[in-house]
């Protein structure tokens, strides 16, 4: 896939799967800017690589649940590169705990990260997909948002308000070239994910029907596909990436 030429705005993009995702965008092509909140190190490392590659990358932290923090990286993306062509938001957390356990706090923090944040950027970005006929947006949702997930309310919850959000906005920028799509990934072996019990991995290895756990680079695969002119005919999609996980 060619991305030559194409600018992209990248939230998470400092460790695991939203790393991979702005180092495949590079290897195709694209000028990469990335958000991070806490991991600047990693995420300028990030950046570099993909200078390296001869692309434009800057790193810029943000707090996703600010909207005046979106709005001002999506101001500089815009004057580093001139345009916007792709969006993928990705940036998420999850903080566990069942239903009658989980505190307010916990509710709120989760949903206003993994959903005002991809409101956000998406909202900023659109005047601009429309004023130039043109656009890619990846939401990185994930199968607990179709299947739900023991103790992960909240999470499921942002997951699949996500998927909702995707469709949504899949039927209000078609008409200006601008497609929308959602990557479900299944459980996929990021820096977070190494550091569980093995038996949490082996269960997760027993729904595949792959027997095996995904990397990141094969989430980031598809997000490019996506990005693409090869994918210019598919919006509003959920497309799972988990090894036959959830079925």
């Amino acid at each position: 896939m060619d991305l030559t030429g194409k600018n992209a705005v990248v939230s998470g993009g400092s460790l695991g799967i939203g790393s991979s995702i702005c180092i495949e965008l590079g290897k195709a092509g694209a000028n990469v800017a990335l958000n991070y909140r806490k991991h600047g190190d990693e995420a300028e490392a990030i950046a570099e690589e993909i200078r390296k590659m001869g692309r434009k990358a800057f790193a810029f932290k943000a707090d996703v649940t600010s909207y005046k923090d979106v709005e001002a990286m999506v101001s500089k993306a815009k004057e580093e590169f001139g345009r916007i062509d792709i969006l993928v938001n990705n940036a998420g957390i999850n903080w566990d705990g069942v239903i009658w356990k989980m505190t307010e706090e916990q509710w709120d923090t989760v949903i206003n990260t993994n959903l005002k944040g991809y409101f956000s950027f998406s909202r900023l970005v659109s005047p601009l997909f429309k004023e130039q006929n043109f656009g890619r947006i990846v939401n990185i949702t994930s199968i607990n948002g179709l299947r739900g997930k023991f103790g992960q309310a909240n999470y499921s919850a942002s997951k699949a308000g996500i998927i909702g959000f995707t469709k949504a906005i899949a039927k209000e920028l078609g008409k200006y070239g601008v497609t929308v799509n959602a990557v479900a990934p299944g459980m996929i072996l990021t820096q977070m994910m190494a550091n569980l019990p093995e038996n949490i991995k082996d269960a997760a290895k027993d729904e595949s029907v792959l027997k095996r756990i995904g990397l990141p680079e094969e989430v980031a695969h598809l997000v490019v596909f996506l990005c693409s002119d090869k994918a210019k005919h598919i919006t509003g999609e959920v497309i799972k990436v988990d090894g036959g996980q959830y079925i």
